[in-house]
């Protein structure tokens, strides 16, 4: 490595770890726009795309009949390392319920049944195979260290 900065400087480093964050985040856009326009076709409305609270994200805030749906979207160019399924940790799950209260605040919608989906999407040359996980994970009980449930029915 430091013989590489020696021949090449420390701007060649940043610029090829510019290039491969891009890469990851193109992906991650590509990703996001395929679920949007799956989800579309499946009859969803889609009321925010990439809606934030601080340092919290939601990927896709939806409506499904009578349902508001959270949708976290994964993408990964292959399934090394578990597949998209695999980064959705107890804390991811913490993370989201969290920025749903935070959505169900902003737009006064306690009383809109809701629930959490998950898609995951994994490259298969420009298309990508889709796994559409519906209901994927429930946030009735509580968030722990005694916070009250995440939705108030």
């Amino acid at each position: 490595m430091a013989r590489f900065r020696a021949l090449f400087g420390n701007k060649a480093m940043r610029n090829k770890a510019a290039d491969s964050t891009a890469l990851h985040l193109e992906l991650g856009r590509k990703g996001e726009n395929a679920a949007e326009n799956y989800l579309v076709a499946c009859g969803y409305k889609i009321l925010a795309r990439n809606w934030r609270h601080s340092h919290l994200e939601l990927d896709l805030v939806c409506r499904d009949k009578e349902y508001l749906v959270f949708v976290e979207v994964k993408t990964r160019q292959n399934a090394d390392f578990g597949g998209p399924e695999g980064a959705i940790t107890a804390a991811k799950k913490r993370r989201l319920a969290k920025c749903a209260l935070f959505w169900l605040k902003e737009h006064d919608a306690w009383n809109i049944p809701a629930r959490f989906d998950v898609v995951c999407l994994t490259a298969c040359g420009k298309t990508y195979h889709l796994e559409h996980y519906r209901n994927a994970f429930d946030f009735s009980p509580s968030l722990g260290n005694s916070h009250a449930a995440w939705q108030p029915w």
